[in-house]
């Protein structure tokens, strides 16, 4: 029996509108993409195999959003939610706002792939930038700490992309489900807890420090934000070099005069 077969008849006979609902399950397995009373928005999500796993795996105190261009039947969860519109649609846009709520959401993932063509440049380009668009609705919807995934065939562009959603989360991993077929190229690219730090890795800037922390070391709040400088007291007026980013708070270093 092929890897397609078995998954084909999994889904079959576990109730999944698709095979592809086991690539979900094995991305939160590898991941830890989804929790329990989470908000997910799924894009693209016809015929509703991921919106299934995802409503599963946040329970009834979640909210599992899909939208796409066709019509999604109704699933038998009463956390699903559907939007049928075009994701880069400010229309649409506005209504995802409204579904999730002021909070955002926890999780934005996208399948979507293009119409295949046969020609692999061609496919890879237009996966790419359908990933790429889907990755530009969730910086809309996701606040820090929030994850992200979406499929892209590998190829020539794979790494650029890759570096852009680098730069908006703590890390990001590519992961091959083995629910992919064998002779599939395609792989997701999962970034983990968004960053939104009003600065960056390598800024210079001078502070004061307004606070010692727990750890002992400076605290400097910048628009909000907490960074940590070794080595500091409260009052320091001192020039730092951000060090390293997480989604609710950084580290500095003082750069010697």
């Amino acid at each position: 029996m092929t890897g397609k077969d078995h998954y084909y008849n999994k889904a079959k006979q576990e109730g999944y509108r698709a095979r592809s609902a086991y690539k979900l399950k094995q991305l939160d397995e590898d991941a830890g993409l989804f929790g329990p009373g989470n908000t997910v928005v799924d894009l693209g999500a016809a015929p509703g195999g991921w919106l299934q796993v995802a409503a599963e795996a946040v329970g009834d105190r979640g909210t599992v959003v899909g939208v796409d261009f066709q019509r999604i039947r109704d699933l038998d969860h009463d956390n699903v939610e559907t939007v049928r519109g075009d994701m880069t649609d400010e229309e649409t846009k506005d209504e995802l706002r409204e579904r999730i709520g002021d909070d955002g959401a926890d999780v934005v993932i996208s399948d979507m792939a293009p119409n295949m063509t046969g020609e692999y440049s061609v496919d890879h380009a237009r996966s790419v930038h359908l990933a790429r668009q889907a990755f530009e609705v969730a910086l809309d919807l996701l606040p820090a700490g929030g994850d992200f995934a979406a499929k892209v065939f590998d190829g020539q562009d794979l790494a650029d992309l890759r570096a852009e959603i680098d730069e908006e989360f703590e890390y990001v991993r590519s992961i091959r489900p083995d629910a992919s077929r064998d002779s599939s190229s395609e792989l997701y690219l999962v970034g983990k807890h968004r960053i939104t730090a009003p600065v960056e890795e390598g800024e210079e800037l001078d502070v004061v420090v307004d606070d010692v922390g727990s750890e002992g070391d400076g605290v400097v709040k910048i628009d909000g934000y907490t960074v940590f400088v070794a080595g500091t007291e409260t009052g320091d007026a001192v020039r730092v070099r951000v060090t390293d980013l997480k989604p609710n708070f950084g580290f500095a270093e003082v750069v010697e005069e």
